[in-house]
């Protein structure tokens, strides 16, 4: 079974996103859901998730943050950017963290599922 973190303040977001990767991807998921940043690191490493999907602009705890505060020798998670932001310095800094596999754009869409989980 696949285990998958979604860190998103916005839970239409999440909702969308995981009803997506639900009807995409063919092996069992299992989803943990944080509208805190802050509260996903505290239990990130109990998880053990095979993916996060990490959203950057949120209140108290910014996704920026949650990076740098992540301990990657304990997270073996393929870590994904969900953000509604285009900006090209946003996606310039997602790609100087070596462990953010890549940037996607809200919403997630099928063409990216069959990238991420394939």
């Amino acid at each position: 079974m696949l285990t998958i973190v979604l860190i998103d303040d916005d839970p239409i977001s999440t909702f969308v996103t995981e009803k997506l990767i639900s009807k995409n991807v063919k092996e069992p998921c299992q989803f943990y859901k944080y509208q805190s940043a802050k509260a996903a690191l505290s239990e990130i490493y109990s998880i053990k998730p095979n993916y996060l999907f990490l959203d950057l602009n949120m209140p108290e705890m910014t996704g920026w943050d949650f990076l740098d505060t992540l301990d990657t020798a304990k997270n073996e998670a393929k870590i994904y950017i969900l953000s509604s932001s285009v900006d090209e310095r946003d996606i310039t800094k997602a790609s100087e963290y070596q462990y953010v596999k890549d940037y996607f754009s809200k919403p997630l869409i099928k063409k990216y599922i069959k990238s991420i989980f394939n």
